[in-house]
């Protein structure tokens, strides 16, 4: 069996999960690196790239590989779909190069020209740069309000014109209409989705960051909106939770578990085996594969 290096701690929990995965069916092949590229299209150094969590995997290279070691591709490819939407939205400026990197893979080595051919930037002028650009005071003036004149005899204070009493008049009643109806809309739920309605608390910075400790339960309060059940502590519906797992995820699954009849034990924001098999008895009954690991799947499950 290989000894696999550690994966990076930056790395997403689903993407993880994923790599756990296709690095077991690896080793369960005895395949190695170089005879995983000889059965497919993909060279030895991407396959090391992308079992130790250098690269995401693309989806056909998940294919390929359950297909070789003849197992179930339609949950690989499910976990896939969840480590890819965590991997993008981790790395949104990195999309850019995708396209570099797979010539990369295929063989092909990067056009150093287009660096070489970035112009020279000139050496600054001897000209100050503040002559260089002109002031915009014209501008500016348009944008700010009309200013009110301060000076007057001592003992005295100026009273504003009718105009200015008039204009913040108006923006006080404006300010007041406008959080009386955010509150209608907070009180009513009118003006927002199902899935805005349940307060984020996982990556959002709405909420404290999750943190166990001893002793500790977690309320639950179940409610339906938009046809789906939350608990208030996460609206995820792709987190994959497998056993040893902690976090608000957890919490609001041990919640909708409670809810669908399954006791998982105590709300602590744990997997512990007890979870686990709450878990597997609600997979049992949906008709879902017993693993008890909360994927997409038993989301859907749990929320309807």
């Amino acid at each position: 069996m290989s000894r696999w290096k550690g994966l990076p701690e930056s790395l997403d929990h689903r993407v993880r999960y994923l790599i756990v995965q296709l690095r077991r069916l690896k080793d369960h092949s005895g395949l190695s690196l170089a005879a995983l590229a000889a059965r497919t299209s993909y060279s030895k150094s991407s396959w090391e790239r992308y079992l130790n969590g250098k690269k995401l995997p693309p989806r056909d290279a998940v294919e390929a590989l359950a297909r070789i070691c003849e197992a179930d591709a339609t949950r690989l490819l499910a976990l896939h779909e969840v480590a890819a939407q965590a991997w993008h939205a981790e790395r949104p400026q990195a999309e850019a190069g995708t396209g570099l990197e797979a010539g990369a893979e295929a063989g092909g080595e990067r056009d150093e020209a287009a660096v070489s051919a970035v112009p020279a930037v000139p050496a600054a002028s001897a000209e100050p740069a503040a002559t260089a650009v002109p002031a915009a005071p014209a501008a500016s003036a348009a944008l700010a309000p009309p200013a009110v004149p301060v000076a007057a005899p001592a003992g005295r204070q100026v009273p504003l014109g009718p105009l200015a009493l008039g204009v913040l008049a108006v923006l006080v009643m404006a300010g007041a209409v406008l959080l009386v109806g955010r509150l209608w809309e907070d009180a009513s739920g009118i003006g927002s989705s199902g899935a805005d309605v349940v307060p984020a608390v996982s990556g959002t910075g709405a909420a404290p960051t999750f943190t166990h400790r001893p002793g500790e339960v977690f309320a639950c309060s179940v409610q339906r909106r938009a046809g789906a059940l939350y608990a208030g502590h996460s609206h995820t519906d792709t987190a994959i939770l497998d056993r040893g797992a902690t976090g608000w995820d957890v919490v609001e699954a041990q919640c909708l578990l409670h809810r669908q009849g399954e006791d998982p034990g105590v709300v602590d924001g744990i997997v512990g085996g007890r979870t686990l098999r709450a878990v597997k008895r609600l997979q049992a009954r949906s008709g879902l594969p017993t693993d008890g690991i909360v994927g997409p799947d038993t989301w859907k499950a749990l929320r309807r």
